[in-house]
């Protein structure tokens, strides 16, 4: 029988199972009756709640004070989402001012002063600007430009039949004064390359000029009592007389001043307006007339005088506040960062290019284009007030010489783009920087390449205008003839770098390596030809070791010559001649020709002959440094005019025995010291 238990709430015995289930029923009654009054309670505590705070709140927010959290949860989304588009129009706002403060129009190179100075001056503000200006109009799309080529090695004539246009320009010279021996030395320079290339098979377009535009021209005009045409048509003609003196073979001798310029440079502003690339705003800095060029506040100090200059260059600066055009400098800092990747040659010597570079990966401002403080100059088309900076003309005359803006011209198609600008190191910037993005705004390819020569030093001490110790160059050539000079500055000075000059110097030179080495080698050959052979050329014999050692020099030269030329190394060409003519003396001592007259006549025409074939190779590759005594040279060999270019060289032809030579005269005169109280 199971056994009974006794119940909490009675006598009543039941099974553990059904306990268990009673026990749990009460429990859940009990449950729901304390939740139901709990419920009750709270619903009463909170009408009696609403009602006191309705006592106390305006009719207009009852509504909101009953809210149940439903609703309040539902009435903060709504909110939100008012306020939501009011944020992103300020967030936009912030963004937009961001971005214009970044590519709108950004200062020129010029800073304000600071307030000591002078009263601070908006920089760059458009001129409808009244508190702050707004950023500039959006640049338009621009078209896309051809590739800029690399300066590539092109084949000499021997492999390339077909003749191949280079086009080379110096910089155009500024004829405020007169020629100095910089101005000859890079027009010399650049002769030497153009010559080369076309005695190496090339069609050369060979450019030099001047510079007559600018504030520092109409000034000089005014302290002089002349107008700025009377000025630069005297001088420009002296710069003229230049290159003809050093004897330059220059194709073309192009003036800023001439019709075809300016039209050229009203047409490719006109390129870059259209492009988007210029807007007229206002110009507030400092301006170094004679540098033609902006600086920056930090660009400058003060100097012992009190007078604010430029540091770099110790010119005076001017504080300027004028209405000007500007061109989006600033929106080419990542075209030009990458040319400058993609052709790492595109300036020479490399240390230039790393300057620009670092130069344009400090940022780019925009540049101020045009003035109105002066009226000398070429005219901004569509606003005669302004007149074009210097700068984009002046630039602009390499591609008005070729016909621009005729760009289907046979001209402009067969020379542009340029294949090398030599200009001075202080002016790589406006090169490697400015031109490349004018003529990318305008759709116009980059020139292939930049060389930056150095400075010549006077006895270490530079040549200066402002100083007055500017060095003559027609007196110099009067002085030591004109190849001499060539020579001298040539082979004294490394293409690219600084170099010294002074008048022991040049004397050394001559008289070491012009008349003794190469003229002395010459004379002395060939009077023995004249004296042993009836000024006949004898026919060689067997070749000895010797004679193929030497020979095998001089076939190697062009060689040599060309890899230097690649980078325009001209001293090193000039080195590798002249190592030739150490050679040949050598061998001419060690055969002793003039022994040999008597123990054996063969070996003494071999010789001859050896060393003629030697004069006749370093005479034709001299042409371009010594053009005049290397064709006297050449007349004494007799050596036809249409057989001295750079495809007789190598080996592949020799000098033709049997040929009666001219009597020899001397070509290269010994430099002799005027005696005291003679000169």
């Amino acid at each position: 029988m199971a056994k009974k238990t006794k119940s909490k709430q009675g006598n009543r015995a039941k099974t553990p199972a059904a306990a268990r289930k009673a026990k749990r029923s009460r429990k859940g009654a009990a449950k729901k009756k304390r939740s139901v009054k709990t419920s009750s309670v709270r619903k009463k505590a909170v009408r009696k709640k609403a009602v006191k705070k309705t006592k106390k709140t305006p009719a207009g927010k009852r509504k909101k004070a009953v809210k149940t959290s439903k609703q309040r949860v539902a009435a903060r989304n709504k909110v939100s989402a008012r306020k939501a588009p009011a944020a992103r129009k300020k967030r936009q706002s912030a963004q937009t001012a961001k971005a214009a403060k970044t590519v709108g129009p950004a200062k020129p190179a010029p800073s304000a002063v600071t307030s000591s100075e002078r009263p601070a001056a908006p920089i760059a503000a458009p001129v409808t600007a009244k508190a702050k200006p707004p950023a500039a109009p959006p640049a338009k799309p621009r078209a896309k430009l051809p590739p800029a080529p690399q300066l590539a090695v092109r084949p000499h004539a021997a492999e390339a039949p077909a003749r191949r246009s280079f086009y080379i320009t110096t910089a155009i010279s500024y004829p405020n004064g007169v020629p100095h021996i910089g101005h000859a030395y890079e027009a010399i320079a650049t002769d030497a390359i153009a010559r080369f290339m076309r005695l190496d098979g090339y069609d050369v377009f060979f450019l030099t000029g001047t510079d007559e535009h600018g504030q520092k021209i109409q000034q000089t005009a005014v302290k002089e009592g002349l107008s700025p045409r009377d000025l630069v048509d005297r001088n420009a003609q002296r710069f003229r007389e230049m290159v003809a003196r050093m004897n330059c073979s220059n194709d073309d001798f192009i003036r800023t001043t001439e019709a075809r310029h300016h039209a050229a440079s009203r047409a490719i502003w006109e390129r870059m307006e259209a492009n988007g690339d210029i807007y007229l705003a206002k110009y507030a800095g400092w301006y170094s007339v004679r540098d033609e060029r902006y600086f920056a506040e930090d660009e400058t100090r003060l100097n012992e005088q009190g007078t604010r200059v430029a540091i770099e260059t110790g010119t005076p600066v001017d504080w300027v506040e004028e209405e000007s055009y500007f061109f989006r400098l600033s929106a080419y800092q990542d075209k030009l960062l990458a040319l400058y990747a993609e052709h790492p040659d595109f300036v020479l010597p490399k240390e230039r290019l790393n300057e620009v570079a670092s130069f344009v990966k400090g940022g780019l401002q925009d540049l101020s284009i045009s003035r109105t403080t002066f009226d000398w100059g070429v005219r901004v088309p569509g606003n005669d007030k302004h007149i074009m900076y210097v700068w984009v003309d002046a630039l602009t005359n390499y591609i008005t010489a070729v016909g621009y803006p005729d760009v289907g011209s046979e001209m402009f198609r067969k020379y542009w783009p340029a294949d090398l600008h030599v200009i001075g190191k202080d002016i790589v910037r406006f090169h490697a920087v400015y031109w490349p993005a004018f003529l990318m705004s305008a759709g116009v390819a980059v020139p292939r390449r930049i060389f930056s020569h150095g400075f010549l030093f006077n006895r270490g001490e530079k040549m200066s205008k402002s100083v007055g110790n500017v060095i003559d160059p027609f007196a110099l050539a009067d002085a030591y003839g004109v190849d001499q000079l060539r020579y001298f500055f040539l082979r004294e000075v490394p293409f690219g770098q600084d170099g010294n000059y002074s008048h022991e110097a040049i004397v050394t030179r001559i008289n070491a390596e012009l008349a003794n080495d190469l003229g002395n080698l010459a004379q002395r050959s060939l009077s023995m030809v004249a004296k042993q052979f009836g000024g006949v050329l004898p026919a060689p014999g067997d070749f000895s070791e010797a004679d193929r050692t030497i020979l095998a020099s001089a076939d190697a030269m062009i060689a040599g010559a060309r890899e230097a030329m690649k980078t325009q190394a001209l001293h090193q060409v000039l080195n590798q001649i002249w190592a030739v003519v150490a050679d040949a003396n050598r061998y001419f001592a060690g055969e002793a020709p003039w022994a040999l007259a008597k123990t054996d006549p063969a070996r003494q025409a071999t010789v001859l002959f050896v060393t003629a074939e030697v004069i006749r190779q370093v005479a034709i590759l001299a042409q371009p440094f010594i053009p005049q005594s290397a064709g006297k040279l050449l007349d004494l060999l007799a050596v036809p005019e249409g057989e001295r270019d750079f495809a007789r060289l190598g080996g592949t032809y020799r000098l033709a025995s049997g040929v009666s030579l001219p009597a020899p005269v001397g070509v290269f005169p010994r430099y002799v010291e005027a005696e005291a109280g003679n000169s």
